[in-house]
């Protein structure tokens, strides 16, 4: 066989093995498409099971990663402005890393391009991009990257973010395409979770409101109503603190009716202003108001601390603007997401109809009143139409028979009689007395008086003193001890803002039904070893002669602390 025949055999032999090689290529990527199509498959399957959003979230970062051989991946959730990232999900870095590296990222370097720029963003190095700044200590290393929005109708819900493709190769298009269609899916899951979440949110607020008319059908006083709007509020919103303010009967404060959660103790009893509080703003313009950080808000008023380790609060009115009956105040855990419009707007629906629930309590009452008034009267009535007459009448035939009988001593014990007779009717008379009468206008309470007393003081102080109360106030403490016991205020006060040269004053009054105890503290410059004590003598004189006490200390922190102590029976 000839060099020429040689060479025609070994030609074709040659480019057989490149076309069985360019096959078996082509198999490669046919098998490893498929492969990644099924993996794909798999993902947006996985990703569409959950119907719980921080599941969903977290089967999203998971698979992204997977996807693309990733290291490292993260789902950025941007926040209710539009320019940071409201939570930030990873996969690939250990809890002691994050522990080291510190706070979550907030959206700004290449993060925060995707934020102002949605558009899938592929990087071979992080550091030469413009945006980039740089890492913070104890970050691990990054170089690739791949960044990919997720769109939830039309809006962006996030940003996935892929970094450090294993095998130290680059992230291409195959990668960014396979990611896209990801971030499709877990659009919609997304979308699909919110919707389950609301659902389930609305059965929790129709399940609260069918509590609270189940307890209003049933005779619940309103401090049962109130409660519990205030134990649903906080549980369905995910609050460590609820707090319920009713407007005190001069309009210009509210008095905290009743809190639960952390630190209610500092809460019941206080006297808010309407002007310069977070409820009070809430009160006056009948719309909700919101705090990012209520624990350093500016609108919240004067009086004990009462809101560490709180964050984020709103402030929802009882009712509509033309007749808000009081402020539901819910606080949540410092770090927890602010209270967002879709959160708010179910809460204000539940707040309006807590107000209808609370109306007709109290026209319930109005009617038990009624109905009470009536009955006083009708007993009343019998009493003086049939009793009194009859005893009148027994009265005068005694008295007559008196004057027939000649025995002394007999005819002496009928006339004693007479005169019994006569006492019992001034005692009937006075107990018809007693049924009509009504209680004093609106306004002469105890509760009513110290408010405006306190009110009264703000000048001469130069600030507006905190008041807390506590107790059946109005009803326990008689008309007798209360004058004292308000002009004891106007006193203390009074001292305070001429000599403590104090920048603030606490005042606390509380009963128990057996005592009335009266506090007034400042962080002024104490009691002068040499100063006047005459007003303090009167106040002394005053509990002295009620069966009381007073109390004078000098905290270690500074200032004065005032406690006037009686007790409520007959003085």
């Amino acid at each position: 066989m000839g060099s020429s025949e040689y060479g025609r055999v070994r030609l074709p032999q040659l480019r057989l093995d490149e076309l069985l090689e360019e096959l078996q290529a082509r198999l490669d990527a046919a098998r490893g498409t498929r492969d990644r199509v099924h993996s794909l498959l798999e993902a947006v399957l996985s990703v569409g099971r959950e119907l719980d959003l921080e599941q969903v979230l977290h089967r999203i970062t998971e698979a992204a990663a997977v996807l693309v051989d990733a290291e490292y991946a993260a789902l950025g959730v941007i926040g209710p402005s539009g320019t940071s990232l409201s939570q930030f999900l990873t996969v690939g870095v250990s809890d002691e890393e994050i522990a080291a590296i510190g706070p979550y990222p907030s959206g700004h370097g290449i993060l925060g391009e995707l934020i102002t720029n949605p558009v899938p963003l592929r990087l071979p190095k992080i550091s030469e991009h413009p945006s980039s700044y740089g890492f913070p200590p104890h970050h691990p290393p990054m170089n690739t990257f791949l960044g990919v929005p997720i769109r939830v109708r039309d809006q962006v819900f996030g940003n996935l973010y892929l970094t450090e493709k294993r095998g130290g190769v680059q992230f291409d298009d195959e990668d960014e395409s396979v990611l896209s269609t990801l971030a499709v899916a877990a659009g919609v899951a997304i979308d699909n979770a919110r919707l389950y979440e609301e659902a389930k949110q609305r059965e929790r607020w129709l399940r609260a409101n069918a509590d609270i008319t189940h307890s209003l059908m049933s005779g619940g006083p309103r401090s049962e109503v109130l409660t519990l709007i205030a134990e649903h509020a906080k549980e369905i919103a995910g609050a460590e603190l609820a707090v319920v303010a009713l407007p005190m009967p001069d309009a210009g404060t509210l008095a905290v009716e009743l809190a639960i959660g952390r630190d209610a103790d500092a809460h019941r009893g206080l006297v808010l202003p309407v002007e310069g509080s977070l409820s009070g703003a809430a009160f006056a313009a009948g719309v909700p108001v919101t705090s990012t950080d209520v624990a350093h808000d500016e609108r919240v008023s004067a009086g004990p601390p009462r809101f560490a380790g709180l964050g984020p609060a709103v402030a929802v009115p009882v009712g509509t603007a033309d007749g808000v009956r009081g402020v539901l105040l819910l606080a949540r855990e410092a770090g927890s997401t602010v209270f967002a419009d879709e959160e708010i707007d179910p809460l204000r629906i539940f707040a309006g109809q807590a107000a209808v629930a609370m109306e007709l309590a109290e026209r319930r009452n109005d009617a038990e009143q009624i109905a009470l008034l009536e009955d006083r009267d009708r007993i009343a009535r019998d009493l003086h139409d049939l009793a009194i007459q009859r005893l009148f009448a027994t009265g005068m035939t005694l008295q007559s028979a008196g004057r027939l009988i000649e025995h002394a001593p007999a005819s002496d014990r009928v006339l004693r009689a007479v005169d019994d007779l006569d006492e019992t009717i001034k005692i009937i008379r006075s107990t018809i007395f007693g049924l009509r009468s009504r209680e004093a206008g609106g306004g002469q309470g105890l509760r009513a008086r110290a408010v405006r007393t306190a009110g009264e003081a703000a000048p001469v102080l130069g600030f507006a003193p905190s008041l807390r109360m506590e107790g059946l106030l109005d009803t326990d403490v008689p008309r007798e001890i209360a004058d004292h016991l308000v002009a004891v205020l106007s006193e203390a006060l009074t001292n305070v803002g001429r000599h403590a040269h104090a920048t603030r004053a606490d005042v606390a009054l509380e009963t128990d039904g057996r005592e009335v105890v009266l506090t007034v503290s400042d962080n002024g410059v104490g009691l002068p070893p040499d100063g006047r004590r005459s007003g303090l003598a009167n106040i002394s004189e005053r509990a002295q002669q009620l069966g009381g006490e007073l109390e004078l200390t000098c905290p270690s922190g500074g200032g004065t602390s005032l406690v006037w102590r009686v007790p409520v029976g007959s003085p």
